[in-house]
């Protein structure tokens, strides 16, 4: 592969770590990591600014966990870049304490979010890897511009991306997935129809907000999933116990084929709906229904097979998997809330030799987060449900795993990292 030309300085200095991707996890690193004077950070990403699920800011959309869950607090409670200081230097912290919820707007926690990037030395947006390479012992990650950074280190946060079903990819028309679902909503509800495809959080939110306005604009709405039922987010006191070191250790250390089996089971503790959406949906049917029936149909255990689009409206081919019998539906406008998967980045394609994978293709991610041959060189920020259970992509264990990875850089802990919080035991 011909290297690309190193046209400015950065060339000349090496990082003690280089984080490709800023999501709220790589975020969290780039504000625990600002302190600590023996660590030389840099936190490249590819967008000109922050940006987390612009197109699910529907109002009163909240996050499915508390603020203590923010960039930095579960590591560092007297950390500058805390939820708690963002609402201090904004004047609410008096509205929020008041307001006496603990789970942030969606759209608040990204201000949060935007507030802390905005304050951090170490952060380059508009900054797109093309690819990386291991020369002399170092990490060399050039970008599309042309600049060249070295770093002893790399953790990986590109996230994941949309996930549009086999049945979906080439399908003409306007069809959007939920991610792009507020910049797309005013031409949706043009349509005569609309169907939502998907059994989560985003696609409860998305029903909910087309049922609340279905009197308004006259169309008719379904709602599909293939899961048995709308299962609520399983959020008990001993079940959260699970995003804990203890889990962590315990789901680390069990067969291979064992940890995916749980992955496929145990999507409903980390995917499902939220309760209180589930019974405000309810209660909505209710009272929209007491007019007459309404326009709309809620259908389980049905996956999308088939697709097709022709004189402006969708055929969708499902099939009820407990009948075992095919069906279609028609509908002009389609949502699809059918979640995300991670990608490896093609930038990794030169250092690939130097990363360890399973036997189904993924990363093998060590306990201390590494996925690399040496054990402590390359980092991975989420996708690691295969290895690290739900803790993976739960946000109150970002800070966490960033500790843990921060122990690693250093040879050392800065921030304390706890061992055993859980009451339960996991093993026997």
């Amino acid at each position: 592969m011909t290297a690309l030309p190193e046209t400015t300085d950065t060339a000349k200095r090496t990082y003690d770590v280089l984080g490709i991707g800023l999501g709220p996890f790589n975020l969290g690193l780039a504000c625990l990591t600002e302190p600590i004077e023996e660590l030389d950070a840099v936190f490249l990403e590819s967008k000109p600014d922050f940006e987390w699920h612009a197109g699910m800011f529907l109002e009163g959309a909240h996050l499915q966990t508390p603020f203590m869950s923010d960039l930095v607090t579960l590591a560092d409670p007297t950390s500058p870049y805390s939820f708690l200081n963002y609402l201090k230097e904004k004047g609410r912290l008096y509205s929020f304490y008041i307001r006496e919820n603990f789970y942030p707007l969606r759209v608040e926690y990204d201000d949060y979010c935007r507030w802390a990037a905005n304050k951090l030395s170490s952060v380059r947006f508009s900054t797109t890897v093309a690819e990386v390479t291991y020369e002399d012992e170092l990490y060399v990650v050039r970008t599309t511009a042309g600049d060249v950074y070295r770093a002893r280190h790399l953790v990986l946060g590109t996230g994941t991306s949309p996930h549009v079903p086999q049945a979906c990819q080439g399908l003409g028309g306007d069809f959007f997935h939920n991610s792009r679902y507020v910049q797309n909503k005013a031409e949706l509800q043009r349509k005569r129809s609309i169907t939502i495809v998907g059994s989560g959080q985003s696609a409860a939110e998305i029903y909910y907000d087309l049922l609340a306005e279905i009197d308004v604009h006259g169309y008719r709405l379904n709602w599909v999933t293939r899961s048995p039922r709308f299962f609520p987010l399983e959020y008990t006191k001993l079940t959260l116990e699970m995003t804990s070191p203890e889990y962590i250790d315990y789901f680390r250390a069990l067969p291979e084929a064992t940890r995916y089996r749980l992955t496929a089971e145990q999507k409903g503790l980390f995917k499902g709906i939220d309760g209180d959406l589930i019974n405000e949906i309810f209660d909505l049917l209710y009272q929209k229904n007491l007019g007459g029936p309404v326009p709309t149909r809620l259908l389980t255990n049905s996956s999308l097979n088939g697709a097709r689009y022709d004189n402006g409206a969708y055929t969708l081919s499902f099939r009820q998997e407990e009948q075992e019998k095919d069906y279609e539906l028609v509908s002009e406008g389609l949502v699809l809330a059918t979640g995300y998967q991670y990608a490896e980045p093609e930038f990794l394609a030169p250092v690939r030799d130097r990363l360890r994978y399973d036997s189904q293709g993924n990363f093998d991610v060590a306990r201390n987060y590494a996925i690399d041959t040496t054990g402590r060189g390359v980092f991975l920020q989420n996708a690691g449900v295969h290895t690290h259970s739900i803790t993976s992509p739960d946000l109150g264990m970002g800070a966490y795993r960033n500790s843990c990875i921060i122990r690693e850089l250093l040879g050392g802990e800065y921030y304390p990292v706890e061992k055993t919080i859980a009451f339960q035991e996991f093993a026997v």
